[in-house]
């Protein structure tokens, strides 16, 4: 009896210990227009408490965060917190017209959620227009207390936060390109930490400089906040191990070049064992769609040894902008860590799949008119032909959750209406098949329910590499591969042992991507191409996951404040 109490009272105790290293953490948001200077000019900027990047989030695992947001600037406004899984907490995930109507001129809203069963490197934007440009920033999510990483400990981490800057006003960069039906104006620089580095004009005093100890190990925590461009990362004469994308664990893979789309992070060790000096960072784009104009700048940082005199740093030798080979090379070596917390095993059971094409396509300009887009059209983008358009008088959460028909039609379908070469060229503006529809059409998922999923990339405007995100999951890259995704063939490559797991992957230009996941998470959670060019032409669709019959599965009310619309 004795030794049962003894153990009955150690529970209670590590239990405990459990919920007093959680913490409950509150940072208010002050949306608002600054003015800053960059690029030899004077700009003016929605940011978050007066910097872009706005509020460096750092929290535990376990812990709660509160987000009051008052929204000072003109614009409607949201948040969303990506890669965070929202369990039972949609309401907070953020995407506007989706589990929200926006944060109007004036208005406030509080978001509330849990962070559980992830650490790592995430992040958080906004998620309404072209606003996410300067309005983003880091949120970093440590081991709970007592417990370390599966790594050796490094002696500081440090966010490296890759940006993109417009000398414009970037919802009018976007609002001009909508109107006119043609590509947006491209960027004038890339950043890091918000500071565009020494290469570009004005800017010998904007430059992010980093200092460490010769010997020492850091952890660099990479996000790509850039709008439209996946970015090549290196540090000239150092390798970089990754020990983590999207805040889960992987395999230490070494190399000295990362690929980062929009949306995704990765975790590297740096072991600073270069003679003593300074060494560039750079970053620049891989641009992997062919004959279309992109910012083919660079931009820097420096990491400066303490002790180092020289006042050159050295520079990387960065790959090609096209450079595929060390783009795939990249993304597909990366794998699992299954002995991490947190680690899923794949499931081996699929109760659904899908097949969705992705890529770009036209709309009609409307008789007896002209666009700026191929053909005299628009451009637009879409997934399996189905281009999406928001709602504009409810959200599709609070539709789900109150039952309010026509917000959204539940009939995405698993597999495209018209099969064809995706990936041949010849296929390109194909009036048959390039000419796309809007609507907002989503696919309904049972809770629970594994879903496998192969989006392929087409040619019908020009293959590219589309980095594909899912709200409120992560999921396992089982296979990657170029040309048309085989079934007969494909499927004996999935790696169903240690994938990584992600939140946001690259399908490759011209090929395919094969993920798996659970849908055990109710509510409406959307899945689009994160170059933003591409979900304001209509990339993106839904999944409406329905609740799972008990109150630990069963979407909660919306709060009070929640906005409307």
């Amino acid at each position: 009896m004795a030794r049962a109490l003894f153990f009955l009272a150690l529970a209670f105790a590590l239990f405990a210990s459990c919920l007093t290293t959680a913490r409950v953490v509150t940072i208010p948001f002050n949306v608002n227009n600054v003015k800053v200077q960059k690029l030899c000019q004077q700009r003016v900027i929605t940011a978050v408490n007066g910097a872009s990047p706005g509020p460096l989030l750092r929290v535990n695992e376990g812990d709660s965060l509160v987000i009051p947001v008052a929204n000072g600037s003109p614009y409607n406004v949201t948040i969303h917190w990506h890669g965070v899984f929202q369990q039972l907490s949609a309401w907070a995930d953020g995407p506007a017209y989706v589990t929200q109507c926006p944060i109007q001129p004036g208005q406030t809203y509080t978001y509330r959620f849990n962070i559980t069963g992830q650490e790592g490197t995430l992040w958080w934007h906004a998620h309404l227009s072209t606003l996410r440009a300067t309005v983003y920033g880091g949120l970093i999510i440590y081991p709970r207390l007592g417990l370390s990483y599966p790594f050796p400990t490094p002696a500081n981490d440090f966010p490296i936060i890759l940006g993109e800057w417009w000398n414009a006003n970037v919802l009018d960069v976007e609002s001009q390109a909508l109107a006119s039906g043609g590509g947006p104006n491209i960027s004038n620089a890339f950043l890091i930490n918000g500071q565009p580095g020494d290469l570009y004009p004005c800017s010998a005093n904007s430059t992010y400089k980093l200092n460490v100890i010769r010997g020492e190990t850091y952890l660099l925590r990479i996000i790509n906040a850039a709008l439209n461009n996946e970015l090549f990362f290196k540090v000239a004469n150092h390798t970089l191990t990754v020990v983590a994308v999207d805040a889960s664990y992987t395999n230490a893979y070494q190399t000295d070049v990362l690929l980062v789309a929009p949306g995704q992070t990765t975790d590297v060790l740096l072991t600073a064992n270069q003679p003593i000096g300074s060494y560039y960072m750079a970053a620049r784009p891989y641009a992997s769609a062919s004959g279309v104009s992109f910012d083919n700048t660079t931009t820097t940082g420096i990491l400066i040894y303490n002790g180092a005199r020289s006042s050159n740093p050295q520079m990387p030798v960065l790959p090609a902008y096209n450079d595929t080979a060390t783009a795939y090379t990249f993304t597909s070596n990366l794998t699992g860590l299954t002995t991490a917390r947190f680690w899923k095993p794949v499931p081996q059971t699929v109760d659904e799949n899908m097949f969705v094409t992705i890529g770009l396509g036209l709309v009609s300009c409307g008789a007896n008119a002209t666009c700026a887009g191929p053909l005299g059209q628009k451009l637009a983008a879409s997934m399996s032909n189905f281009s999406f358009e928001l709602p504009t008088k409810l959200s599709m959460l609070e539709a789900l959750f109150n039952n309010v028909s026509g917000i959204y039609s539940p009939n995405f379908p698993d597999q495209p209406a018209v099969s064809f070469d995706y990936t041949n060229q010849a296929n390109s503006f194909s009036s048959s098949l390039v000419y796309t529809a809007k609507s907002t059409t989503v696919k309904q998922l049972s809770f629970n329910s594994t879903l496998e999923i192969v989006f392929q990339d087409t040619s019908l405007v020009g293959v590219e590499n589309h980095p594909m995100h899912i709200h409120g999951f992560n999921f396992h890259v089982l296979a990657q591969g170029f040309g048309n995704y085989n079934p007969s063939t494909d499927t004996s490559n999935y790696n169903l042992v240690n994938p990584q797991l992600r939140n946001t992957i690259a399908v490759p230009v011209g090929g395919w991507s094969a993920i798996r996941f659970q849908a055990n998470n109710p509510g409406v959670w959307i899945v689009h191409c994160h170059l933003d060019v591409h979900l304001a032409w209509g990339l993106e669709s839904a999944f409406v996951v329905s609740n799972g019959g008990t109150p630990s599965s069963t979407l909660p009310p919306p709060p009070a404040d929640l906005p409307k619309c």
